[in-house]
């Protein structure tokens, strides 16, 4: 993977409209879960970043047929797949690596992995997988690489010990391989859930209860092939929320996905940043209260992130850094990773004004001016919140190690650009 910085000039005004991605929550289960099917694919708003061309590449080694057909369109082909030993190296470099242990059970029998990569934000215990493939019908065996194994995958009534994203998916594409009916309960619904579950019906699955936490799939049932398109990135349209409230821009979200924006909405309101809704899209005007809400009697106020429909855990950077440029003090509560608030060390060098209480809690009193420095990239969150405070600091940022912001984010400094921000991607060497 090539070293990659961003050299950042904060302080500019941003103007304009901005489309976001493709999820790409939803994208890597949606190319995993093609493998379902011996019949083509086409895959559009595919968001093109450095996770999903991983995965791609992984899917590549099983046989599969995968073609880009366009910038964002994605074309796969199963006709026939092997499920030879996965590449150790690719595995380690993203978590949707574990993806892949459904859709070759189901076409192959067994299929052996490497434990997945991904961010470092605190432990992400992978144990619901292997209950829930076990429940399904498989065996594993554990080890420095991880075997599956099946005679056949057979429905179940199965409770999910968490709600865990990757498993529920998992579980969702084994279900729809096994024969008779399965029912998920406690099962994750974030909206790349969703999406996913759409992909297989449209293949030919029937599920009931999407978008709920319980699942009703009636397995076995032949599938075809699909034209899908991928739905918009809910996180990143919080990341842009966050970009207009931080640099005090009047910025638009394109077709930003609505329905999905609830919880992130009502979050940013809490500090003081109203939306407006213009059809699909999301105006974020430039004048803004930024004056965090207390709670009634005054007491400091708590965000704090939740499984879905809740405020997403993977937009509490964000938020963080939008805090440090508004009105108040306000209590951040992150509840899922036990190392993903460190990267608040960094915000306080470039002048903002947090406690971090332990490493689920942060507290962050604004509005600070923040200054410019140099940082690096520690996950992919974190690092468009160190772009964020970078582009509203005085003076000159440089982040390192931006490459982990590419494997979420695509062209940043284009479509920032195209904005106003000024970002130049400096692209240091092979490693």
């Amino acid at each position: 993977m090539s070293a990659v910085q961003f050299v950042v000039e904060g302080g500019q005004r941003l103007q304009g409209a901005i489309r976001p991605a493709g999820n790409k929550n939803a994208a890597l289960p949606i190319v995993a879960a093609a493998l379902l099917t011996d019949q083509p694919v086409q895959l559009l708003n595919v968001p093109r970043i450095r996770d999903i061309e991983t995965l791609v590449d992984l899917v590549r080694t099983t046989g599969a047929d995968c073609e880009w057909t366009g910038p964002n369109a994605l074309r796969i082909h199963a006709r026939s797949v092997h499920a030879a030993d996965l590449d150790p190296h690719m595995c380690a470099r993203i978590r949707a690596s574990i993806l892949l242990a459904a859709p070759l059970l189901a076409r192959c029998g067994s299929v052996t992995l490497s434990p997945p990569g991904g961010d470092v934000i605190g432990r992400r215990r992978l144990d619901t997988h292997f209950h829930v493939l076990q429940a399904l019908g498989a065996t594993y065996e554990l080890g420095a690489r991880f075997k599956f194994e099946t005679s056949g995958l057979v429905g179940a009534d199965v409770f999910l010990d968490e709600p865990s994203v990757t498993a529920t998916e998992n579980a969702l594409v084994a279900a729809v391989a096994a024969s008779g009916r399965t029912v998920l309960r406690n099962a994750a619904s974030e909206p790349h859930v969703q999406d996913l579950a759409r992909f297989l019906v449209a293949l030919g699955a029937r599920i009931e209860g999407i978008g709920s936490n319980v699942y009703t799939i009636e397995g076995g049932l032949p599938l075809g092939g699909t034209t899908h398109e991928i739905g918009p990135d809910h996180i990143e349209v919080g990341s842009f929320i966050g970009l207009a409230a931080v640099t005090r821009s009047t910025l638009r979200i394109e077709g930003a996905g609505i329905e999905h924006l609830r919880s992130t909405l009502m979050g940013f309101e809490r500090l003081g940043i109203r939306c407006e809704v213009d059809g699909d899209d999301l105006i974020v005007p430039a004048e803004q209260s930024r004056q965090i809400q207390s709670d009634l009697g005054g007491h400091v106020p708590k965000l704090e992130d939740q499984p879905w429909p809740a405020f997403p855990a993977d937009t509490m950077s964000i938020a963080i850094v939008t805090a440090t440029q508004c009105d108040g003090m306000i209590l951040f509560h992150e509840k899922m990773f036990e190392s993903r608030l460190y990267f608040t060390d960094k915000l306080v060098n470039m002048g903002a004004r947090i406690v971090l209480c332990d490493p689920h809690r942060a507290i962050v009193s604004g509005p600070t001016q923040l200054r410019g420095s140099t940082v690096e990239s520690p996950d992919i969150r974190a690092g468009m919140a160190m772009l964020l405070a970078a582009l509203c600091a005085e003076g000159t940022s440089v982040i390192s190690n931006a490459q982990q912001i590419e494997r979420g984010y695509e062209r940043l400094e284009e479509r920032l650009g195209a904005l106003g921000a000024r970002i130049r991607r400096i692209e240091l060497s092979a490693r």
